[in-house]
């Protein structure tokens, strides 16, 4: 932000902020605050879409907004540019009405000398000074926000996706016309459209256009680089887990309600200490610097999918957590990142990365893409009864719960013996629980 003294009364800039560390624009998905609104420090003022999730910029300042610079619905606005003003006084907001982008300047230094020329031009500008403004804001506030974008809460599209419905007709009933969770929970079927309306399905219009995200622009980017430039390889293999799943069920029984913990919890645990054991695959390429950096604390990215696509939030140290810390953390993280919470440092990072589609789907086995700079990552798959050679009986079988866990490691890091140890040191824990607690 920058103070400015010109012809305006005393203020300051709000510059469209970096809330990550690899963010270079955004878009405006809501304004919290109208102009005239009261700021208090900590208050959200607007929703900014970064490259990874929808966050609250909260405003550290107090004062009043004076002017709105670039309306709800504006995408890839370049970090830095100005986007709004603010006053200290409220008696000042109504001579920002014409204030524009261009009298804000780029937002890097104030320009004094402004008010020196016009004062030398003050006798012409003043016989043409109140039509200009007339005319050239309404052009740059209907141009700042495309007419196309749905918006809506972030529990509104998963009560959609879940529904089957689309937002492009439903009427919002929260701010600015945001559509609201509820707006959406009790929708059935699409109502007969209009005659106006009937037209896109008469031409064969059988199609929704649907805006490229920043988050989706990342995901893709982030995809094509690791299928591009990383050698990976797979290794697969099938995991007895007769004796986990006893032993959740004996520690979720002793809880007391305290704690419940999921399969994936467990397993989270397993793939930190197996890469305690095997640290080659907790690691990563660091190419341009000439390095591969092979870390001592394993912090596992848990794939978590999201209305609006995927992110992985970061469960530090998990090798030193007990089950109840992963199992609470993972909740909490996994809630936050649906609604678009989280803050920045709780999904930039990682060693390593678990993705399990085998949770809530019949998915027996899957490949996932590393997710550079990492050099590994495990897909699970869901657990299932299958008939296994018994240790007692040489020609019989029994039927023992199995998953199969797929590993696909960067081979830049992890050649393909080290992978095939890791499978090994994970499967040697996953089949022998009681070593998570020791």
């Amino acid at each position: 932000m920058v103070r400015f003294y010109s012809k305006f009364p005393p203020h300051t800039v709000i510059n469209m902020p970096a809330l990550s560390p690899t963010m270079t624009q955004g878009g405006i998905g809501l304004w919290s605050k109208k102009v005239g609104d009261e700021l208090q420090p900590g208050e959200a003022i607007a929703e900014i879409e970064t490259d990874k999730a929808l966050m609250d910029f909260e405003f550290q300042e107090e004062g009043f907004l004076a002017k709105i610079l670039v309306e709800e619905g504006a995408k890839d606005v370049p970090v830095g540019k100005p986007i709004a003003v603010y006053v200290e006084e409220s008696g000042d907001v109504a001579a920002f009405e014409n204030f524009t982008a261009s009298d804000a300047g780029s937002g890097e230094t104030p320009k004094p000398q402004e008010s020196e020329a016009e004062k030398t031009e003050q006798p012409e500008e003043k016989k043409t000074d109140d039509a200009p403004k007339k005319t050239a804001e309404p052009k740059k506030s209907s141009s700042a926000a495309p007419s196309t974008r749905i918006f809506a809460s972030p529990l509104a599209k998963t009560i959609a996706l879940e529904k089957g419905l689309s937002l492009k007709n439903v009427k919002g009933s929260g701010p600015s016309g945001r559509i609201l969770a509820k707006d959406v929970e009790n929708l059935k079927a699409p109502a007969a459209a209009p005659a106006a309306q009937a037209a896109p399905a008469v031409s064969g219009a059988t199609y929704e256009d649907v805006p490229i995200s920043g988050m989706r622009k990342t995901i893709a980017s982030r995809l094509l680089q690791s299928t591009q430039q990383s050698p990976s390889y797979i290794v697969q293999s099938q995991i007895t887990v007769s004796k986990l799943l006893k032993l959740r069920q004996s520690l979720n029984a002793s809880a007391e309600d305290r704690y419940k913990l999921s399969v994936n919890d467990l397993l989270i645990k397993a793939i930190a200490l197996a890469a305690l054991r095997v640290p080659e695959v907790n690691s990563a390429w660091l190419g341009d610097e000439g390095i591969i950096r092979t870390y001592k604390n394993v912090d596992v990215s848990v794939a978590v999918a999201t209305p609006t696509g995927l992110i992985t939030p970061i469960v530090k140290n998990a090798h030193t957590k007990g089950l109840s810390s992963i199992s609470k953390e993972v909740k909490d993280l996994g809630k936050r990142a649906k609604i678009g919470k989280l803050n920045p440092e709780e999904y930039q990072g990682g060693t390593i990365c678990i993705s399990n589609l085998g949770m809530n789907h019949a998915v027996n086995s899957f490949t996932s893409i590393i997710n550079p700079p990492q050099s590994a990552i495990l897909a699970i798959g869901t657990v299932d009864k299958k008939a296994v050679p018994s240790t007692v009986n040489e020609q019989g079988f029994v039927f023992e719960d199995t998953i199969t866990i797929t590993g696909t490691f960067d081979h830049r890091t992890v050649d393909g013996a080290v992978g095939g140890e890791y499978i090994r040191e994970l499967k040697k824990i996953v089949e022998n629980p009681l070593e998570m607690l020791i």
